[in-house]
């Protein structure tokens, strides 16, 4: 059974599920910081996913990345699976901008996080729904 780890869950809010991965959105409204998690147990690396899984994590992925790009205006989109302080796989998907916060460096600990406001929250839902193909459920 697919359980989210604690770290992941207390940093984020739920998106809603594309076919193979959880979509979350990190709870720092300085970033459009998105983190993919494949609905897999005990899977920390990318060469454990079977080859249709690991096919569906690119597509979810790189789908993602574009429509985040062309829905909220990046300049630049940053794609990592990184996993060193949270082992479960997940892949961060960020919309950078050249005046964010932490711009041209990586996000990772450079500012301390700003959380959303509910609002926030929900506008970017709001947008998301507008553009997501018909395979992603939303976390009502």
């Amino acid at each position: 059974m697919f359980v989210l780890d604690s770290r992941l869950e207390q940093d984020t809010s739920l998106i809603g599920d594309f076919p193979l991965c959880r979509l979350l959105l990190m709870n720092d409204a300085q970033y459009l910081w998105f983190i993919l998690v494949p609905r897999r147990e005990e899977v920390s690396e990318l060469f454990q996913l079977d080859s249709a899984d690991q096919q569906a994590l690119w597509r979810e992925t790189t789908a993602l990345a574009e429509i985040v790009k062309d829905t909220f205006g990046a300049d630049k989109m940053n794609v990592a699976a990184l996993g060193n302080v949270v082992a479960q796989l997940h892949m961060h998907v960020i919309a950078r901008r050249r005046d964010d916060a932490a711009w041209p460096a990586p996000v990772w600990g450079k500012q301390p996080a700003k959380p959303y406001a509910q609002e926030q929250v929900a506008a970017i839902r709001e947008k998301l729904r507008l553009v997501l193909a018909d395979d992603f459920r939303f976390e009502e």
